[in-house]
């Protein structure tokens, strides 16, 4: 069965056998035109003039794709390019959200080398109730006890002292311990000097102070470094 455009006078060779009666719409390879196409008995009682050798194609309504105008394939082509524009945009986010969470872990992780070399961080820290000292070296096992010696009540306190950063630093050589009551005033404080002037990373030093007669109204005890008075 031959089939003819009327639009272009393209003609291809089809099967007759899918062609009923009342005939099928069609479209044409070349040009995209659709016309319905009679079945082959009212071809046969027509008049058309013998066709010339004609194209081989098989239209079919089921695969239109296949006789789709050729202006369709940059939009075809413009689908891949736009799924690849999203990825990169996907990529894009992804390498943020990685790259904000490895700087979230390293703050935390190197929270005190950061408070060390730069102090103002700490306060940073302080407000998300992370206590840090940018000196890097601070106290640790703090205690106290009440000894008598002739008669007289001795406060021994000791505890050590420990660099918490990463490199070598300096003792503060200016210790201060304060006595308050139990409303945290102030009631005396006294200064002693370290016996260690440097400490290594993760180093410490043990401490122990003394003070003869300590005021009875004492109920609290700090420790920190101080400036030389």
């Amino acid at each position: 069965m031959i089939l003819t455009c009327p639009a272009c006078a393209t003609r291809y060779q089809a099967d007759e056998a899918k062609f009923p009666p009342l005939g099928r719409q069609v479209r044409c390879a070349k040009c995209g035109h659709v016309w319905h196409q009679p079945g082959p008995v009212a071809a046969a009682e027509s008049d058309a003039p013998p066709a010339p050798p004609p194209q081989a194609a098989e239209p079919s309504v089921s695969r239109a794709r296949v006789f789709a105008p050729s202006a369709s394939m940059p939009e075809e082509q413009g689908e891949p390019l736009a799924r690849g524009a999203m990825l990169a945009v996907i990529a894009g986010w992804i390498g943020l959200i990685a790259l904000i969470a490895a700087i979230g872990y390293a703050a935390m992780r190197y929270r005190q080398e950061i408070a060390v070399i730069w102090p103002q961080s700490a306060g940073v820290y302080s407000a998300m109730g992370i206590k840090l000292n940018p000196q890097g070296i601070d106290f640790t096992k703090v205690d106290y006890r009440r000894e008598s010696e002739d008669g007289q009540i001795v406060l021994v306190v000791t505890g050590n002292i420990v660099n918490a950063g990463s490199r070598e630093l300096s003792v503060p050589q200016n210790v201060r311990v304060t006595l308050s009551d139990d409303k945290n005033h102030e009631i005396y404080h006294w200064n002693f000097t370290p016996n260690v002037q440097a400490l290594k990373p993760g180093q410490s030093s043990p401490f122990l102070t003394r003070l003869s007669t300590p005021p009875a109204a004492a109920r609290h005890l700090e420790v920190r470094f101080a400036p030389h008075d």
